[in-house]
């Protein structure tokens, strides 16, 4: 009888261990964090462009490139990132981004030119991009009930704007641009190690490789994107214009080809098709274009024109970003009275409201007729960014969480990069100087909130 249960014993299979439940709290404290730093390195060079433009030699013609170096790498990377997490690990490739954020914002601060701080940048921005697209697919997996869902989206977007609110005001309060950059640089890198202790795997494998010909076509679209917006300032008819535009056409159009042949595709194209992702996306795409475009260029005019410090102005700019992290970290309670789709609208209508306040302060040389404007555009940008992510996984099967967040944040810095390039060009070019030049941008952005706010509504009407 012995031998019998001993070698049944053996012949039966072992049966693995189940995997680790989640620790809820600690993967909302850490994607939280690691997401704040990542936005924190987006927006420190928003009070600072000025001396790093000094420090650097840019010419003004170029100073697109040092604001659009991250958010091109986020643009470009967003959507591979999320299925890579989603197909290879979401905590895997939540560490490695949060450690890769960490060595290139320090590799940043020690760039001695302009094309280097570029590089250092978009660097920042891919390795933000892993971490982003796949925080969201952590909290999906930690907090698998809709009330758990809502309330864990609701803090991390209320990060997101933390980190914009947070970003310039510590980079204005340190002794140099540089290090600032060592300072997060330093945060980032201790979120990473206790991210890999502390953080329980998950994934959804679809098998198959990497989509790599849809990353390369849809980055060097892109590219092709921002470098004809940034070149245009000086002239939009010129020959290389027009064949950047000709470029980004033609390679999105091969990045449309690759999506419908690949069996495993960046993004899914037929998801175009559910109204909530046509919502989710368009809501990321003007939230890119018309918000973060002036918010990423207008700290500098406020030092140009009104000859505010850097400090000054990230005390006055986190009127706009506080107000907005307040918000979002309030509006979850909104949830179940208010669709995400509304709050979207409202938001985009608020900012609209507040950008249009502002027109004129700054040829009045006044920045304290700004402050309505900033209260209101702030309030409207916190209900952005307390509705896109829970759009985002909502629009979306569950298991395909990274993919859903990649594509939106996708949308988002693909209008980011076009809107911060779209305001330069229009602050600068005008002949009535940057006051001038800055109500223009300023109008612009209004007319895309109002855009916004009709096209997130009216996409219901399409299904």
């Amino acid at each position: 009888m012995a031998k019998f249960n001993e070698r049944t014993l053996l012949q039966e299979p072992r049966k693995t261990a189940a995997p680790a439940p989640p620790r809820a709290r600690a993967t909302l404290a850490l994607t939280s964090a690691a997401t704040a730093v990542a936005l924190m390195t987006y927006t420190a060079p928003m009070v600072t462009l000025p001396d790093v433009a000094a420090a650097l030699h840019t010419p003004l013609s170029a100073q697109a490139w040092l604001l659009n170096g991250t958010p091109l790498g986020l643009a470009a990377l967003l959507l591979v990132a999320g299925t890579l997490a989603d197909d290879y690990g979401r905590r895997r490739i939540f560490v490695a981004g949060t450690l890769a954020l960490g060595v290139t914002t320090a590799l940043g601060a020690l760039a001695t030119s302009t094309w280097l701080f570029t590089l250092a940048r978009i660097a920042q921005g891919a390795a933000s991009a892993a971490l982003l697209a796949s925080s969201l697919g952590l909290l999906v997996h930690a907090f698998p009930t809709p009330r758990g869902r809502l309330r864990a989206t609701g803090v991390w977007g209320a990060f997101v704007s933390g980190g914009i609110a947070v970003g310039p005001l510590l980079s204005g309060a340190m002794p140099s641009w540089r290090v600032a950059y060592g300072v997060l640089g330093a945060v980032a890198l201790v979120v990473a190690a206790l991210s890999a202790r502390l953080l329980t795997e998950s994934r959804a494998p679809r098998g198959g490789r990497p989509d790599l010909a849809g990353a390369v076509s849809f980055g060097l679209a892109l590219v092709s994107l921002v470098a004809a917006l940034t070149l245009g300032r000086d002239g939009w008819l010129r020959p290389q214009v027009g064949l950047l535009f000709l470029s980004f056409v033609a390679l999105l159009g091969v990045f449309v080809a690759v999506e419908r042949r690949t069996a495993t595709p960046m993004i899914d194209l037929s998801l175009l098709r559910r109204p909530l992702f046509l919502a989710s996306s368009s809501g990321g795409l003007f939230t890119g274009l018309a918000v973060i475009g002036l918010f990423s260029f207008l700290p500098a005019l406020l030092q140009q024109t009104l000859g505010l410090s850097a400090m000054d102005t990230a005390w006055l700019f986190l009127l706009w970003s506080g107000l907005s992290f307040t918000v979002a970290l309030q509006a979850r309670r909104l949830a179940g009275r208010v669709p995400p789709r509304w709050q979207l609208a409202f938001g985009f209508t608020l900012h609209a409201v507040g950008v249009l306040a502002m027109v004129g302060s700054l040829d009045a040389g006044s920045w304290i007729r700004m402050l309505p404007g900033l209260v209101l555009a702030g309030v409207g940008s916190g209900l952005l960014n307390a509705a896109l992510p829970l759009l985002a996984v909502d629009s979306v099967p569950r298991d395909r969480a990274g993919m859903g967040s990649g594509a939106q944040q996708t949308f988002r810095y693909v209008g980011s990069c076009a809107g911060v390039a779209l305001t330069i060009a229009l602050a600068t070019s005008s002949g009535g100087g940057l006051a001038h030049g800055a109500d223009v941008a300023m109008g612009v952005s209004a007319g895309l909130a109002l855009v916004a706010a009709v096209s997130v509504v009216g996409v219901r009407g399409r299904a």
